[in-house]
């Protein structure tokens, strides 16, 4: 059985999914671009976006009863891996020990031209 999960604290669906899908005691939160939910606008600069990214994640995951401690892996898309650096200091601030497994990489593009976009899993 599976349990739509949605917020507007976080920017909706730009397409035919959801923004995090609970089952069987995990979460799978669909890629979060750097859209602000209250402005639909994105930051300059890499550095911002992986800040709104993750608040965006932060929001689906409390719409779930889960933080960040629940979280077991993570994949982070990056329009350049020049970005790498700038993207896992801002990603880091919000482990504390214990990191989920991850994978990053860059890809050709992202939606509306975004530097970044992440998704994660997560243990209920």
């Amino acid at each position: 059985m599976k349990k739509v999960i949605a917020t507007t604290k976080a920017p909706g669906a730009i397409g035919p999914y959801s923004q995090a899908i609970e089952a069987n005691g995990m979460l799978f939160i669909s890629g979060q671009l750097p859209i602000n939910p209250a402005t639909g606008e994105m930051p300059e600069g890499v550095t911002a976006q992986t800040e709104q990214s993750m608040k965006n994640l932060e929001a689906i995951l409390n719409e779930a009863g889960c933080t960040f401690a629940n979280v077991v892996k993570s994949v982070c898309y990056l329009a350049d891996m020049s970005y790498f650096g700038e993207m896992n200091a801002v990603y880091g601030k919000y482990f504390t020990g214990d990191y989920p497994a991850r994978a990053a990489f860059a890809v050709k593009e992202l939606p509306k031209k975004a530097l970044v976009e992440i998704e994660m899993i997560a243990a209920k």
